[in-house]
């Protein structure tokens, strides 16, 4: 009898052990802010204490929002539920995860802003941070969702969401709405395609709620990009999409540049120098709304090529490529819209052309 409770004691152990190392993805405790504070903890919508947020920790003045109309004429869109908080001036929250050392994560969050002031919301994982710039509206109901990449440095972090603005009104700053996050693989090329992640199938965790898409935030290193492989070096964001909302070529997954000229995605591979290469890439549109001419300009060491593709906005895609040859044993892919778009439907969302499949191949002689 005692064997038998010794393994199952062993058995209990190495299954905490197990789920204790398991990569989580989904909503952080609370992450949708869903779990209300005690009446004692709230003063109209102001939160009262350091704690009075569940799961969370708040600095300054945090309100706690219901989505709808608000008092004074306003109207909070809260796309991933029913509440969300509103940072102030200086005001932040945050919460402590445990995590995986020297893994990459990506927080994927709902943001907007909910004044006319030009407002920002830093993200940070000491000593990582970022700033995302909310002035521009990607979506008309001010339904955006952000991802941000950070590499774990230990096994426990502080993810911090921060308005490091000053407005003349305290209690204007950046809606916060939902809170998920996603580790991601370090993807490396093939044999089949010097590309890493070519097909955009890594990418970060999309709300089960969402039908947005997920902006992915301009300068954006690939060493903690939410992209995995991919550097955002442009201006403006650029939109991971899945297959259950928009049309993908291939796959599950798939971005486009919904920013024309300002929305720009590029990747550093390993080339050999003179040596002759193929590039090959898929356009089309994600059967979104969206028209036009999507023309697509790729670059590739000293090779240029403008993809043009035609949108009817049924979802249809087309194959281009072209050859390069390297000049050093590092070469840079980058991709960018010609033009910039808005559905026809509703001109208040930017959209552009869908980019998948990018693949490269060493031409033989």
């Amino acid at each position: 009898m005692a064997v038998k409770t010794t393994l199952f004691l062993s058995l209990c152990f190495l299954y905490t052990v197990v789920s204790a190392l398991a990569p989580f993805e989904g909503l952080l405790p609370n992450g949708n802010f869903e779990e209300a504070p005690k009446a004692t903890d709230i003063k109209k919508t102001v939160l009262q204490g350091r704690h009075a947020l569940p799961k969370w920790e708040i600095r300054g003045l945090v309100e706690y929002i219901s989505g709808g109309p608000q008092p004074g004429g306003m109207f909070f869109n809260v796309a991933h539920g029913v509440h969300a908080v509103r940072l102030g001036n200086e005001a932040s929250v945050s919460q402590t995860l445990p995590v995986q050392n020297g893994t990459l994560y990506a927080l994927t969050f709902g943001a907007s802003r909910t004044c006319a002031q030009d407002e920002v919301l830093r993200v940070s994982v000491p000593s990582q941070f970022g700033d995302l710039p909310l002035q521009t509206l990607y979506s008309s109901n001010g339904g955006d969702t952000y991802a941000w990449g950070f590499r774990a440095t230990s096994n426990s972090v502080k993810v911090v969401f921060h308005n490091p603005g000053k407005q003349e009104d305290p209690a204007c700053g950046p809606l916060l709405d939902a809170v998920a996050i996603k580790p991601l693989p370090i993807p490396t090329p093939t044999r089949g395609n010097l590309v890493r992640n070519g097909g955009f199938e890594e990418g970060p965790h999309i709300l089960f709620n969402s039908s947005h898409g997920v902006l992915l935030p301009p300068k954006q290193e690939d060493s903690t990009s939410p992209l995995p492989g991919w550097i955002i070096e442009s201006l403006k964001a650029v939109k991971f999409i899945d297959s259950a909302h928009f049309n993908v070529p291939v796959g599950k997954s798939a971005v486009e540049l919904v920013a024309g000229r300002e929305s720009a995605i590029a990747q550093v591979i390993r080339t050999v120098p003179k040596k002759a290469y193929s590039i090959k890439f898929s356009v089309g549109d994600a059967k979104n709304g969206c028209h036009g001419s999507m023309m697509v300009e790729a670059f590739a060491a000293k090779a240029v090529m403008k993809a043009p593709f035609k949108s009817e906005g049924k979802g249809k895609f087309e194959r281009f490529s072209f050859n390069f040859t390297a000049v050093s044993d590092r070469t840079r892919l980058t991709f960018f819209s010609s033009f910039y778009h808005t559905k026809v439907e509703d001109y208040g969302s930017l959209c552009g052309p869908v980019l998948d499949q990018v693949e490269v191949l060493p031409l033989k002689v």
